[in-house]
């Protein structure tokens, strides 16, 4: 790495902290739709299907997930800034459309807008800080990234939900997230500076038989031809399953169960404050490894799911959707440390654009399969299968996935496909 190019959270801690401010944005975004619109589709547009209700995620689970995979493409080509102030541009009509919605399926087209910003402006941001961070401090980076992002996702839901107590589910709580959005996009524009070159310095073609790959070969790679890669994705895709629980039946079951809206919106924002000790579980994970916090947490947040519906009481819920929430800590950031650990500098933004299409595909396949359970079994069924699954991915993390902390993991990447030309990166 050329010394002009210092890396180190210290040493660029303006910028960092802007970015860690933006991450909170694209947080508090996402998170002023998980108290209220659910409940706003079944109690002010008529919506009594519990499935069709579900649609507005399945819309931005998939969505966020094919842009998640060229974000990190566009990221490495065009740099981080152009594809972060697009991301914030795409959601500035969606306050407009949630509060003037008139059916539902224009709930699901904002949604469309609301994966787009999500997928570019939280790609570019983990992306920006590992430029920062470098290598010594990935762990740390992507937990302070996680951590932050969910804090805002349970201010957003805790905010909105209080708004929607006090006045109505419409339009106030969208009033929020307008400034939100607006404040955003300034910040993008105007203060945010270009970072691609910190990767880009990191490069040593001499040091890695693997250094330029193509992007089919490394979404071949990051998908099923490395088992802990594998491993990594399908835990990602499997766990997003709880997030859709916490966004789509609690609000609904909870409500089922007499329990206010602005309380709702505080058990909601519970799990998501735990998101918050990713500032702790990714540096963990730096000293442990990756592999022990991951398996540790597929379990919790799995229990945590199930013995939501296995007890009764507020102050139960709560606690169990802090034990979920705690679980999703310890995982989440270390998930996707895998990849960064694993990648090459010059393919490491598409390798993790490649994960985070199968983590956030997570969102559109749990959507329609929560939908299906609440709409033809039970809200509580939503809960049992969210926790199998979640035991059964555990399972799978636990026998195939190899340790990759560079200091002192066993994860050795296969060799290349023959016939992989060099010079054809699609990464940074």
């Amino acid at each position: 790495m050329t010394t002009e190019l210092k890396q180190g959270i210290r040493e660029h801690k303006g910028q960092f902290s802007l970015h860690v401010l933006l991450v909170f944005a694209t947080g508090l975004t996402i998170g002023s739709e998980r108290a209220v619109v659910p409940v706003l589709g079944r109690d002010v547009l008529g919506v009594e299907s519990l499935f069709v209700i579900g649609s507005f995620v399945v819309s931005f689970g998939f969505v966020k997930a094919l842009l998640n995979l060229y974000a990190g493409k566009w990221g490495g080509e065009y740099g981080r800034k152009p594809v972060l102030v697009l991301g914030w541009a795409t959601a500035l009509p969606l306050p407009i459309i949630l509060i003037f919605a008139p059916s539902w399926g224009w709930i699901s087209i904002g949604n469309v807008l609301l994966g787009i910003n999500q997928a570019l402006t939280w790609s570019m941001a983990i992306n920006a800080k590992i430029d920062l961070a470098g290598p010594d401090q990935r762990g740390l980076a992507v937990g302070i990234d996680e951590a932050f992002g969910y804090a805002g996702v349970a201010a957003g839901a805790w905010i909105t939900g209080l708004i929607a107590g006090q006045f109505s589910l419409r339009p106030e709580p969208f009033y929020f997230l307008a400034v939100v959005v607006l404040l955003a996009f300034l910040i993008s524009i105007f203060l945010i500076e270009e970072t691609v070159q910190y990767a880009r310095a990191e490069i040593d073609d001499e040091s890695h038989h693997d250094a330029n790959l193509p992007f089919v070969e490394v979404l071949q790679r990051a998908t099923y031809g490395d088992r802990t890669l594998f491993a990594a994705a399908q835990a990602g895709h499997i766990e997003k399953f709880v997030d859709t629980l916490f966004w789509l039946a609690v609000p609904l079951y909870l409500t089922s169960e007499g329990v206010a809206i602005g309380a709702v919106g505080l058990v909601v924002g519970i799990h998501s404050a735990m998101y918050f000790l990713q500032i702790a579980t990714g540096g963990l994970a730096d000293r442990i490894g990756r592999r022990p916090p991951v398996i540790a947490g597929m379990f919790l947040a799995g229990g945590g799911v199930l013995g939501m519906v296995l007890v009764e009481g507020y102050f139960m819920w709560a606690i169990l959707s802090a034990a979920s929430g705690l679980g999703m800590a310890l995982l989440y950031p270390n998930l996707m440390t895998v990849p960064s650990d694993a990648a090459h500098p010059t393919w490491r933004a598409t390798g993790m654009g490649v994960y985070r299409m199968w983590r956030d595909s997570g969102y559109g396949v749990g959507a329609i399969l929560i939908g299906l359970s609440m709409e033809f079994v039970t809200v509580e069924a939503a809960f049992y299968m969210t926790a199998i699954l979640m035991f059964l991915s555990g399972a799978v993390v636990y026998v195939w996935m190899e340790e990759t902390h560079p200091d002192f993991g066993t994860h050795e990447p296969p060799a290349p496909a023959t016939g992989s030309a060099p010079g054809t990166a699609s990464g940074d």
